[in-house]
């Protein structure tokens, strides 16, 4: 089992594979796993290859870790328990759902000791949303404006700047659009953890992206 803290030490760099193909993947991830800390079974990419991807990366990647971006509403326990089973060092469940799907999560990570990410999209009032999942013993929060809010003009910075003041126990990831011209913008704010996922899977030379990122995120 991977070592993993709930507090990250350094600020690490979240690979999300999400519009791509799984052979793809695959031959990209061997190019910058050197530069990617996490690597992101991304939603689209879960709901077209299944555990088969945690499985795979899993094995194949055993120096990075693993997130299964699954997005769980209900079931808590058994949706999160079939990632960990599959290899997942972490995964996901909506900020937005119940509370006693939240606390059937974070029992279920517990029991394996791995991680649980809370997913912050449409969590419309994250100052009183955030104490609460912190209190159900949440304690690492994904920052996430998705692909619909951005294209209306939301921007995960300013999400960002409300949920690091409002929480105070988790650590804290962000995504949402970041790329090589904006990623700094994020870095002085100082989440532990960037995702970035078309700044790589859609630059001219993913790889060398990758380790731009790398140096930004990790300096």
């Amino acid at each position: 089992m991977k070592s993993i803290t709930r507090k990250a030490k350094k600020m690490k760099l979240q690979l999300a594979l999400d519009d791509i193909q799984f052979d793809d993947a695959i031959e990209l991830a061997k190019k910058v796993s050197g530069s990617v800390d996490i690597f992101e079974m991304g939603t689209p990419f879960i709901i077209e290859n299944g555990m088969r991807s945690v499985r795979t990366f899993s094995k194949l990647f055993p120096n990075n870790e693993i997130l299964a971006d699954t997005k769980i509403m209900d079931a808590g326990a058994y949706e999160a328990a079939l990632t960990y089973i599959a290899g997942a060092d972490d995964c996901t469940v909506m900020g937005i759902t119940d509370d006693q799907t939240i606390k059937e999560c974070v029992k279920t990570a517990q029991k394996y000791g791995k991680r649980l990410f809370v997913d912050t999209i449409c969590i419309s009032n994250p100052t009183e949303r955030i104490p609460k999942l912190e209190a159900l013993g949440v304690r690492n929060i994904s920052v996430h404006v998705g692909v619909d809010q951005q294209s209306l003009g939301e921007s995960p910075l300013s999400s960002l700047k409300k949920i690091k003041a409002a929480s105070k126990k988790s650590c804290l990831s962000v995504a949402g659009g970041i790329k090589l011209d904006t990623v700094n913008q994020y870095r002085v704010l100082e989440p532990d953890i960037v995702i970035v996922g078309g700044g790589i899977l859609h630059a001219d030379d993913p790889a060398q992206a990758a380790q731009k990122l790398a140096a930004v995120v990790h300096s």
